[in-house]
């Protein structure tokens, strides 16, 4: 049962340096926190290191384990002549046929997991911080992480719809796919 594919068993992981760097910085950002709020309580040196680990984190969850480990990546354009931004997503499709990158259920299950259980982690301890009331400045470092942890979560969350819109597409413009059915009968049709 435990080496199945898909479970939560970081040795089945295709890409084990990488999955535990991921987890490292999200885990890691948790407890420097906590261990700052509870033990060292210089707010400094805490939200230092703290900043620093969501900083790590969020650029590499966005630019190296996003694309390793389930083939997505987002990004933000801003548009200089309008001053307009956008995102754009990216996806690798899976090409389990054509020998290309295949998906590995380990990697998207722990990747999607911590995408929305640190999140919720972090709403938790802003919870806290505020019921608390003694030190609230602590929150400041609370924010600024759910801000980044929840863009992260939004941009992949809109990012793997894209891909899922993306790859049905494609699969109905493909040889046998309805749209092409469709589109050829009508053009059949007309010329008729």
């Amino acid at each position: 049962m435990a080496d199945e594919p898909g479970s939560l068993n970081w040795r089945l992981s295709a890409h084990p340096i990488t999955l535990l760097t991921y987890l490292g910085f999200r885990i890691g950002s948790l407890l420097m926190y906590l261990f700052g709020v509870l033990f060292i309580r210089n707010f400094v040196l805490v939200f230092i290191l703290t900043l620093l680990l969501l900083s790590l984190d969020f650029y590499y969850l966005k630019n190296i384990a996003g694309r390793r480990l389930v083939g997505l990546r987002w990004w933000n354009e801003v548009e200089t002549s309008s001053g307009n931004s956008h995102w754009v997503f990216e996806s690798r499709a899976s090409q389990e046929n054509t020998g290309g990158w295949v998906e590995n259920k380990t990697d998207k299950r722990f990747f999607w997991l911590s995408m929305y259980v640190v999140p919720a982690l972090w709403v938790g301890l802003a919870i806290l911080a505020i019921v608390r009331l003694q030190n609230l400045i602590w929150l400041v470092t609370v924010v600024i992480a759910l801000v980044l942890t929840i863009t992260n979560t939004v941009a992949f969350s809109r990012c793997d719809k894209f891909s899922q819109a993306s790859s049905f597409a494609g699969s109905a413009l493909s040889g046998s796919g309805l749209a092409r059915n469709l589109a050829s009968n009508m053009v059949g049709r007309f010329f008729r």
